[in-house]
């Protein structure tokens, strides 16, 4: 069973839901803004994913569901249980870890390359992937790199864009869950942040316009990265997979 956890409802799991399910690895969705309670690591668990949010990690006051995701991923590097954080969620498991998450020079809103470094390139999570790529970004923060983690990848911009830690543990700044849908559902609900950045970051038709034109090799992209982080957790054959969502 993949765990997700929701921090808001409009940022779900995407093509990570739609790659499960044409895999049949069982899936469950706990969203903390509906009050959704956190699970307890069971050994049914084969995996936990975090999944973005406008919140920062620093707002425990506002949000007190991320003091106990904290302690809950905590736990998880303590069990070793394969997680993948994503934007937020990378924030998230970088605090557990004790490195510091703090605002960005700039924010990072649209398509971007990041850059392997010489671990990323390395490392089964990346296998197969190009040194330069394109991935889709909406973040103001972003994190450190803990205490025995690793860098794996930078952009222009942001100088960690994925950390490791452990054997299983990884935190990604970008979004390769992204949809269409999704760009065009997050481009509406944060309207005003996006008009505060006029002429800085690209606007809702840019983004849109960069998805259409690279949807095939972003598709395939997603699908190595999901391909190989599920291969790792135990869960896939790297020959036995199919994705309904490849072009």
């Amino acid at each position: 069973m993949i765990v997700f956890i929701k921090h808001i409802t409009i940022e779900g799991p995407g093509t990570i839901a739609d790659f499960l399910a044409d895999n049949r690895i069982p899936s469950t969705v706990i969203d903390l803004s509906q009050g959704d309670r956190l699970p307890k690591l069971e050994k049914s668990f084969q995996s936990l994913i975090s999944l973005g949010g406008p919140m920062n990690v620093y707002e425990e006051e506002k949000y007190p569901f991320l003091r106990d995701e904290g302690l809950l991923l905590k736990r998880v590097i303590e069990e070793e249980v394969p997680f993948l954080g994503i934007c937020l969620g990378a924030q998230l498991i970088a605090k557990a870890t004790g490195a510091r998450v703090t605002k960005n020079p700039e924010k990072e809103i649209g398509w971007y390359k990041i850059v392997l470094n010489d671990y990323g390139l390395h490392d089964d999570l990346f296998r197969d992937f190009s040194e330069v790529f394109k991935v889709f970004q909406w973040h103001g923060d972003t994190f450190g790199i803990p205490e025995g983690g690793r860098r794996l990848a930078f952009s222009e911009l942001c100088q960690n864009q994925v950390l490791k830690y452990g054997r299983n543990i990884y935190g990604i700044q970008f979004h390769v869950e992204i949809t269409k849908d999704m760009i065009i559902q997050w481009a509406d609900a944060y309207a005003k942040e996006l008009e505060s950045l006029k002429g800085i970051v690209s606007d809702k038709q840019k983004m849109i316009a960069d998805y259409n034109t690279g949807e095939k090799p972003y598709m395939k992209q997603a699908e190595q990265f999901y391909v190989n982080f599920f291969t790792m957790a135990g869960l896939l054959k790297r020959k036995h997979f199919s994705f309904s969502q490849s072009i």
